[in-house]
């Protein structure tokens, strides 16, 4: 969708990412004159999931990649056209819109084919038989329209034609031959020749000039039971104009007919508009209503994605086809990474506990309070992600706006932290895979692909029964996707410290970077609590030497 932003934190999102991109999102919609959205990029954990119910905010829409769609270009939206329209109308409508193609629904707003300009030159082109309107079913409506014209009489009942077309320009006596019931005449004012059509049981009679008929002719029709209208073009613009009443629904393409939906990628179709040569290509939305047309003179100018990156600056850790998307800002807390952009962004990057800390003092730096509720969320992530201070990455920055938006949030900080961290630290009931994934980051060092997932607890003694089964999630997912090293950080909140598992073929990493060994793939490590201060530098530093 075009004109929004979308702000994200990383994939597996925790709580820090998902409430500091709601929190950004308010700040962005109070200072801008923009639409800012809030977006995650995985399935939320149940610590988030308590976080979001407790403050009473949405869940952030899924959005798995932000290649460019079609709904992100600026398509031809030009109102689809009825089946019953003329070909005059269709052309009118074409010319009015500069375009060369119009898409026509059926009754239910669904596509039933398209009319271009090579359907409507056929009019002119093809060689077609003066039984044209009868075949097509031409209404009169479509005639009057198309002719300019009038209506004198029409008898009740539906205008139906069964005849062909014929021009009286000869003498009565000649047409008495030629013209039949249900046909359509075009004649000028001889009373004779009008007398002589209608008797004959014509179905229409048209009269060229604007030239009234008589009294007499009209009583004549009506008991003939025969239409009269009155064009103001000559006869022979008026037999060259009338094919043009035809319904489009006669001549516009029904087979093969190639539509694309708002959700498309560009990279799928683009290849579909050179494998093929249509000058425009229909667009349906969600529900498969036509919404307008798109040609290859869009993609030329296609507008991208915009996004900001909270809690993350890694390819790897972010959203799909971000290449594609146009980067405005990033704010994190992490080390910088990989992420490219072409032109000069905002970029703020703090070595503070939480991304949320950072995206509180932009409120604050703005001389802007943030809603209570989004208060509120902001000081779930900052005790999520320093573990209520304790971590090693908690900064004194961490504690002051903590104290600050808990006064905002009129928020107990000790007794919030118990309840969000006992909601979310449970492992009953969940499977290795739900625990391993639910907040899993990938790091490229020196050449090393590195996987390291971690999760807190206060309860680590449940862990015990599902080691076996984590271990061999770990080793697949090692040698599936190619992982030199995988790391999970078992948390203890409660004591501070971690159990910490390693599988792949350089677990010797592990002993070197903590100087430990490992039994049966783990070893707990006292104090060992931050994954980004306290796992990754020490891993990098090793893996350095390696190279």
């Amino acid at each position: 969708m075009k004109n929004i932003i979308y702000i994200t934190g990383h994939r597996n999102p925790d709580t820090d990412s998902i409430c500091s991109a709601i929190a950004y999102a308010e700040f962005k919609n109070k200072t801008g004159k923009i639409a800012a959205v809030p977006i995650r990029l995985g399935e939320i954990n149940r610590e988030t999931q308590f976080v979001l119910g407790y403050f009473k905010a949405d869940m952030p829409e899924l959005i798995t990649t932000v290649k460019t769609q079609v709904s992100d270009l600026d398509i031809d939206m030009v109102a689809p056209i009825s089946p019953d329209i003329s070909l005059k109308m269709a052309w009118a409508i074409m010319k009015k819109n500069d375009i060369k193609t119009l898409p026509v629904i059926d009754e239910n707003d669904r596509l039933a084919g398209v009319a271009s300009v090579s359907n409507l030159a056929s009019s002119y082109l093809d060689i077609w038989d003066n039984s044209i309107l009868a075949k097509s079913k031409t209404t009169l409506e479509n005639i009057l329209d198309t002719l300019s014209a009038k209506c004198v009489y029409r008898p009740e009942g539906t205008f139906k034609i069964t005849g062909k077309i014929i021009v009286a320009s000869m003498h009565p006596d000649s047409m008495k031959e030629i013209i039949e019931p249900g046909d359509i005449a075009i004649c000028g004012d001889r009373e004779d020749s009008q007398r002589l059509i209608i008797n004959s049981k014509a179905c229409l009679i048209i009269i060229t000039g604007n030239y009234v008929p008589t009294d007499d002719i009209i009583t004549l029709a009506k008991a003939s039971g025969c239409t009269i209208i009155l064009t103001p073009f000559d006869t022979f613009t008026a037999s060259r104009l009338i094919t043009q009443s035809i319904p489009i629904s006669y001549v516009m393409s029904r087979k093969n007919v190639l539509s694309f939906n708002t959700e498309d990628f560009i990279d799928d179709i683009k290849y579909i508009m050179l494998e093929t040569r249509y000058r425009s290509y229909p667009v349906l939305d969600e529900n498969n209503k036509v919404i307008g047309s798109i040609s290859r003179y869009h993609l030329i100018s296609q507008n991208r994605k915009k996004v900001i990156l909270l809690d993350h600056n890694e390819k790897t850790q972010s959203v799909l086809g971000l290449e594609d998307a146009e980067i405005l800002e990033i704010i994190d807390h992490h080390r910088i990474a990989d992420v490219q952009t072409g032109l000069p962004i905002y970029f703020r990057n703090e070595p503070v506990g939480s991304t949320s800390t950072i995206v509180a003092s932009i409120f604050f730096e703005n001389g802007i309070r943030p809603s209570k509720n989004v208060a509120g969320l902001l000081c779930a992530a900052i005790i999520s992600d320093t573990l209520l201070l304790k971590s090693p990455t908690a900064t004194l920055v961490d504690e002051l706006i903590l104290k600050r938006l808990a006064q905002i949030a009129d928020l107990n900080i000790e007794e919030f932290a118990k309840e969000m961290f006992k909601a979310g630290t449970s492992l009953e009931g969940k499977t290795a895979k739900e625990i391993f994934f639910q907040d899993f980051k990938v790091f490229s060092l020196n050449n090393f692909k590195v996987g390291v997932s971690q999760v807190g607890t206060m309860y680590i003694e449940s862990f015990d029964p599902l080691k076996d089964d984590m271990i061999n999630l770990m080793t697949k997912k090692a040698k599936d996707s190619g992982f030199d090293l995988i790391l999970l950080m078992l948390t203890d909140i409660l004591n501070g410290g971690s159990v910490l598992m390693a599988v792949g073929e350089h677990t010797d990493v592990v002993s070197k970077a903590f100087n430990v060994s490992l039994t049966n793939n783990g070893v707990y490590i006292p104090g060992l609590v931050s994954r980004k201060k306290q796992v990754i530098p020490p891993i990098t530093a090793v893996i350095d030497k390696i190279n």
